[in-house]
């Protein structure tokens, strides 16, 4: 159910320019997009392409690889002849990898100000990137900011990490070259947002927006969906990355999850179900499980809901696509587009509720084949 003309889930996203990142249009009135970083050695491109398919497979729009050596921009090459997405070289310490990863084909250059050297080294890396049609990224982090901020400031604040984008930004458009996003990452959630939202004020360059470090699956999770949505809540970010000690997959779950919770973008099914109670008339938590498991496939926007009881099961049923809500001597109500429509017996519940999703997805990418141009229209507006 779409619920999005409802004047307090309106979103207004900052106004900023528009790049390509390869492909994929990044910032502007685009989609936001959701990336990912592998964690295999680049240098080993088997690993490196079997890891990126995962990716791909959930979703992910952009991939970044790191290139710390000369081995891993070899293989750059046939990583990205391979990968069905935009990779983004992530580059430390030394502009040639830099130049070498441009050369390879990556679609865009991650490079911190506070570790590549001097300006004549960016400018190296600006030709590099012109020459190849390769967008670059200015990713500054407070973890390291350059010395001169350092002492200037004391410590890493927002104020730094601002001047540090800002820096690079005008060397870049000193050089007339303006396919550049920029990011002010931190680990400390307050420090980040604080830095995203003066750096928004002052440039209308897409930001590439992220919690850096944020710690493993759960207070990743956690401090990512509190400080991104947070900056998205207020209409910043154009494409996001959620960091987490963990599989690369999960980033690209928690990314969309956090979008579709923000209603700015919608991919697959959002479950909507109660924490469960001595109310419930089946069991809700592993039903939730279940189902979410047998629908990951499942990319078409759409929204479930699964209820234990009758206190707020039909009424949440009745603002999703399908809905269940649990009833007495274990039959319980089903609902399809906000109205109720059969019930169903305990034994059925999962496998039920998957034809349905599974029918209702059909039915709507039928009709959007049907109709090119409202098709193209709902895509975007999903996407």
């Amino acid at each position: 159910m779409n619920l999005s003309h409802r004047p307090y889930r309106e979103i207004h996203r900052r106004k900023s320019r528009q790049i390509m990142v390869g492909k994929v249009p990044v910032g502007g009135d685009a989609p936001i997009t959701v990336q990912s970083m592998t964690n295999t050695l680049t240098s080993d491109a088997t690993a490196t392409i079997a890891q990126i398919r995962r990716l791909e497979a959930a979703g992910a729009d952009i991939v970044r690889v790191s290139v710390p050596d000369e081995e891993s921009t070899a293989a750059l090459a046939e990583i990205v002849r391979a990968a069905n997405v935009p990779i983004i070289a992530d580059v430390h310490f030394h502009y040639k990898r830099a130049i070498e990863a441009a050369e390879a084909g990556a679609a865009c250059l991650r490079f911190n100000p506070g570790n590549i050297g001097p300006k004549e080294r960016v400018r190296e890396i600006i030709k590099a990137a012109r020459a190849n049609n390769c967008a670059i990224r200015v990713g500054v982090n407070a973890g390291s900011l350059e010395r001169s901020l350092l002492e200037k400031y004391g410590e890493p604040c927002p104020e730094a990490l601002v001047e540090s984008a800002l820096y690079s930004c005008k060397l870049l458009e000193d050089e007339d070259f303006h396919a550049f996003k920029v990011s002010v990452k931190a680990s400390d959630v307050f420090l980040a947002v604080a830095a995203y939202q003066q750096l928004a004020e002052v440039t209308d360059h897409p930001l590439h927006i992220g919690i850096t470090e944020a710690g493993g699956l759960r207070t990743g999770t956690v401090k990512s969906a509190f400080g991104l949505g947070s900056l998205l809540w207020a209409g910043i970010g154009d494409t996001v990355r959620v960091s987490l000690s963990a599989d690369p997959v999960e980033e690209i779950k928690v990314g969309f999850e956090l979008l579709k919770a923000l209603g700015v973008r919608h991919r697959g099914v959002n479950v909507i179900a109660c924490p469960s109670c001595a109310r419930q008339n089946f069991d809700v938590i592993e039903t939730v499980r279940v189902v979410e498991d047998r629908l990951a496939h499942i990319t078409t926007p759409m929204t479930v809901s699964i209820i234990g009881c009758v206190v707020n099961g039909p009424g949440e049923a009745g603002m999703t696509d399908i809905g269940l809500a649990g009833g007495g001597k274990n039959t319980h109500q089903i609902y399809v587009n906000g109205h109720q429509d059969h019930r169903i017996k305990d034994q059925d519940i999962v496998s039920h509720l998957v034809e349905l999703v599974e029918k209702k997805a059909a039915e709507i990418e039928a009709k959007a084949k049907s109709q090119p141009a409202t098709a193209a229209t709902a895509s975007a507006a999903a996407e």
